[in-house]
């Protein structure tokens, strides 16, 4: 019997590569727009805005292909340090709700918040919470599901796209999943599609007619998975793929500090929010490092970090005057972080990986 009082969130960023490059030039807004290689290198399209899905884009159609569909369509380079560095910023907010955490990819990840105390323990607030969190810091929107089992909170986040949130409750599975097409179903392609509509299956109600012997028989080992999905039944756990390194807060400005003094003021309030955030963290962590980060009007960007117990206004000051410096530009974003030293990973023998002073540049 699966467990109904499990609370499972599915984070789906809304044309994730496309929304990156619209935020960093908002010139592109509005306007059908695709992120992939050149037409005329035989490049296909990675992601593309919904301006452009509009005309029949979409992702993995050849360029030149999407071009005739739309020839108004603007193709922009892949810039995957920009996507893996909003990525990164989305799993630190995930990561304030629950430690089990499990990315699929750079866009998407599985939170279970079922132990969480955030937002009352409720999920539905720690999924709106998290929108309106990766809008403010990031730019960008996502969709959310939000129900007992993974396979359906990723049902629920695609449902309402874009920037939507969908709740499955427990009570509400069985009548939600029969009227479900067979083709949401994880693993269910076109071919399996069309073998269950020779069969007259369109819906997991209908698809629930056969039983699972039945099923075995006709599709093999994903027949009991078929006989169990179709029901709603899905026991997989959320497996995070690795223990959190660091947390830090940023802020990304409407208008660029121009000077470094403009740059200081904001370092109280972002202290504030870190060392919130920090209060929440579990006690296996210990903080031994401190580091500002600083990207340019011009997208450069850079880290500046040294050895440190916890964060203080005094060593970020110098941090960020250390990293303003190296270009002394107009600064579109600016964050604060602290390192973590994990004591379930860390051995006493281990080489500290920077000494006090040591700058980094990212």
């Amino acid at each position: 019997m699966q467990d109904p009082s499990r609370k499972i969130i599915h984070i789906d960023a809304d044309c994730f590569y496309a929304a990156v490059e619209m935020r960093d030039d908002p010139s592109l807004r509005g306007r059908p727009m695709a992120v992939g290689g050149a037409s005329d290198r035989r490049g296909v399209i990675t992601t593309c805005n919904y301006p452009a899905r509009a005309y029949g884009v979409h992702s993995a159609m050849p360029s030149a292909t999407a071009l005739r569909k739309c020839p108004d369509l603007i193709l922009v380079k892949p810039r995957f340090d920009a996507y893996r560095e909003a990525s990164a910023g989305m799993r630190e907010i995930f990561l304030d709700y629950s430690e089990l955490v499990e990315p699929l990819s750079l866009d998407e990840a599985f939170i279970d918040v079922t132990d969480a105390g955030m937002c009352q323990g409720s999920a539905t607030l720690i999924a709106g919470e998290i929108r309106q969190r990766v809008r403010s810091s990031l730019g960008i929107t996502v969709s959310a599901g939000v129900a007992p089992s993974k396979f359906l909170a990723k049902v629920a986040s695609d449902w309402d796209k874009p920037d939507g949130l969908t709740v499955i409750t427990p009570g509400q599975v069985d009548q939600f999943v029969a009227q479900l097409p067979v083709a949401k179903i994880f693993g269910v392609g076109q071919v399996t599609a069309e073998r269950l509509k020779r069969m007259g299956v369109s819906t997991c109600g209908e698809l629930r007619a056969f039983t699972v012997f039945e099923l075995a028989d006709r599709f093999g080992s994903f027949g009991k998975r078929l006989y169990e999905l179709c029901r709603g039944v899905d026991h997989r756990a959320v497996k995070p793929s690795r223990r959190r390194k660091s947390l830090s807060v940023e802020n990304t400005f409407a208008s660029n500090l121009l000077t470094l003094d403009e740059c200081l003021q904001q370092l109280p309030a972002l202290l504030a929010e870190l060392r919130k955030r920090l209060s929440r963290i579990d006690s296996d962590y210990t903080v031994h490092g401190v580091l500002v980060k600083i990207k340019f009007e011009d997208f450069t960007r850079t880290t500046v970090e040294q050895l440190a117990t916890a964060p203080e206004m005094s060593v970020l000051s110098e941090l960020c005057e250390v990293g303003y410096r190296r270009a002394e530009r107009p600064v579109r974003l600016l964050g604060v972080g602290v390192r973590f030293r994990d004591r379930q990973q860390y051995s006493p023998d281990q080489i500290e990986l920077f000494t006090p002073g040591d700058n980094a540049i990212t």
